[in-house]
């Protein structure tokens, strides 16, 4: 964590990933970033993985460093609460419904200069998961070798939205900063995947084609990479993006000899032309799969780390989570156990690293209403009996009650 946006306060009120991780990322960088729930947990409370104890760690990860006020959503009073203490604070992350209780035009009606950051599915306010807008920009029909759709399992869509909701808040606040003028930034994740595949050339390349890319597998699109099998059964992907890192990867598996001998034979050059390795991988992956056949792992790994070749073993997330280059060692990694699933593991903090700046450690996730009465009092200046009343008539809850 960093202390670089101390002092702002965020109004958060979402569930699943997009809305939290944009929470997460501000209080990662030092912001209060006050989370409203459902009194016992929104939607995604209990989602998996769980504990045993049926604590969400996925939960108690994205909502980390954040406060938490519990509130009956369901009465008008409870809404009010949560409205009272968007327009204290004028910065509010949300992924409710753009014309719900929550709406901008509603909130702003006694603060205009509010900033509202919602994330939503579809632009036009319809539904829609990260797994259902991926599948309608294409990307599975992209992966695997077809001819059926693959779907990843990264939430990619979700985590990029989320990304780009935080920096959309400091951005409309960069602008209320210099116009007083507030308002309400719509974060729609199928125009965030939509504009992703256009920006990385993707509608461009099917319109000038007529026709969409072919099926690649595990190869790297126009480039020299793909996986490969060592003599000791390793699976190891190899990716080639420099004329350096080519020119070393033939000296190391000693294949320059034959490799010009297909350049000579089809007329062309692998030297400096990604395009050309790319397109006449037909010849040169049987090349490169017997000489790393015959290489165990381990010094095919020392050669091409000395010689700066990217390449990486296929490995599982425990295996991740057990390198320590990975986690045990890295700085954005704190050793914690004060989690309230009570579960002992290395909690992430912010990704950035600033060498001129102290790192602080990561901080636990809230208790659902652990800061109930604690923002109330802050934020909205309620006095301790009023706080009282609000939890007897079950308005509002503190952690455990």
């Amino acid at each position: 964590m960093y202390q670089f946006l101390s002092g702002l306060s965020v109004i958060e009120a979402s569930s699943f990933i997009a809305s939290p991780s944009a929470g997460l990322y501000c209080a990662q960088m030092g912001a209060d970033v006050i989370r409203v729930d459902q009194i016992g947990g929104g939607p995604d409370f209990h989602r998996w993985p769980v504990t045993d104890g049926g604590d969400s760690l996925y939960w108690e990860n994205l909502n980390r460093a954040k406060r938490s006020v519990a509130l009956d959503l369901g009465s008008e009073e409870g809404r009010a609460i949560l409205r009272e203490l968007v327009r204290a604070t004028g910065q509010f992350i949300t992924n409710f419904p753009a014309d719900g209780f929550l709406s901008h035009e509603r909130l702003a009606q006694r603060r205009p200069d509010l900033v509202t950051v919602r994330v939503m599915g579809w632009a036009d306010g319809s539904p829609a998961l990260d797994y259902t807008v991926n599948n309608a920009v294409g990307y599975p029909m992209m992966t695997g070798p077809g001819p059926e759709p693959v779907n990843h399992v990264l939430p990619t869509w979700d985590l990029l939205s989320g990304a780009y909701a935080a920096f959309a808040l400091l951005a409309a606040m960069r602008r209320r900063e210099q116009t007083g003028q507030g308002g309400e930034v719509r974060i729609p994740l199928s125009d965030v995947a939509i504009g992703t595949a256009a920006n990385l050339g993707g509608i461009a390349e099917v319109l000038y084609n007529g026709a969409n890319r072919e099926r690649l597998g595990n190869s790297v699109y126009g480039l020299f990479g793909r996986d490969f099998v060592t003599a000791d059964g390793m699976r190891t992907m190899i990716v080639v993006v420099t004329p350096r890192q080519w020119r070393n990867l033939l000296d190391v598996l000693g294949l320059a000899t034959e490799v010009a001998r297909i350049e000579q034979a089809r007329g062309t050059s692998f030297a400096t032309d990604d395009g050309a390795r790319f397109t006449h991988r037909d010849a040169l992956y049987p090349l490169f799969e017997r000489a790393i056949a015959m290489r165990d792992h381990a010094d095919l790994a020392a050669a091409f780390d000395a010689n700066g070749i990217v390449h990486s073993p296929y490995r599982t997330m425990l295996d991740a989570a057990n390198d320590p280059r990975l986690v045990a060692d890295n700085p954005i990694f704190s050793a914690f156990a004060a989690n309230p699933s009570g579960v002992a593991y290395p909690a992430a903090g912010a990704f950035a690293t600033v060498p001129d700046a102290e790192r602080q450690p990561a901080q636990a996730a809230p208790r659902n209403g652990e800061h109930t009465e604690q923002v109330l009092a802050e934020v909205l200046g309620l006095p301790s009996g009023a706080i009282g009343d609000l939890i007897d008539r079950g308005i509002a809850a503190r952690s455990g009650g």
